[in-house]
């Protein structure tokens, strides 16, 4: 099972977006304090919609929490500082990628202990980063797509409609 880690997170839209995607590709999210809202805010329920019940998440006090509790785990690092591209890494079936908070993503400091680890998303100019929410569901599906997108369904049916005449 894949991770999502949210450092910080400040929008509850795009938490609560996150969580949606989560439950559909059966992806923990990680949750590391402090949050720019509460865990019961309306926005973020509305934006995760009756999805929220059935997330697997968890909260940390801090960064060094979020370690001590996963030891040894493989943490990729989003990040528009990063030399590597996020297709440049094979993601392990369990591992961890993390993002940053939407107004400063993951602090100079971390990612300076982790560089190895570090991906990034292509884009043009000088635009700032993409959406939260957009960021992780391109890493996400990217990670899935590497792990044959296991246990998830791949084929959809149409229904055949009969006209009256």
């Amino acid at each position: 099972m894949l991770n999502i880690v949210l450092l910080e997170p400040e929008i509850p839209a795009n938490t609560g977006n996150i969580g949606r995607t989560c439950v559909a590709t059966n992806t923990r999210l990680h949750l590391i304090e402090p949050l720019g809202f509460r865990l019961d805010e309306k926005a973020l329920r509305r934006a995760g919609m009756d999805y929220w019940k059935d997330l697997d998440v968890t909260t940390y006090i801090d960064y060094q929490d979020f370690l001590d509790k996963n030891p040894g785990a493989k943490i990729y690092m989003a990040t528009t500082k990063a030399e590597k591209v996020y297709t440049d890494v094979a993601y392990e079936e369990d591992c961890y990628i993390m993002f940053g908070k939407e107004s400063a993503g993951i602090p100079e400091e971390i990612l300076v202990e982790n560089q190895e680890n570090c991906v990034r998303i292509p884009m043009v100019g000088e635009i700032r980063s993409l959406n939260l929410g957009n960021s992780v569901a391109i890493m996400l599906y990217e990670a899935l797509r590497q792990n044959q997108f296991a246990g998830m369904n791949l084929e959809g049916h149409l229904h055949r409609l009969e006209w009256n005449k």
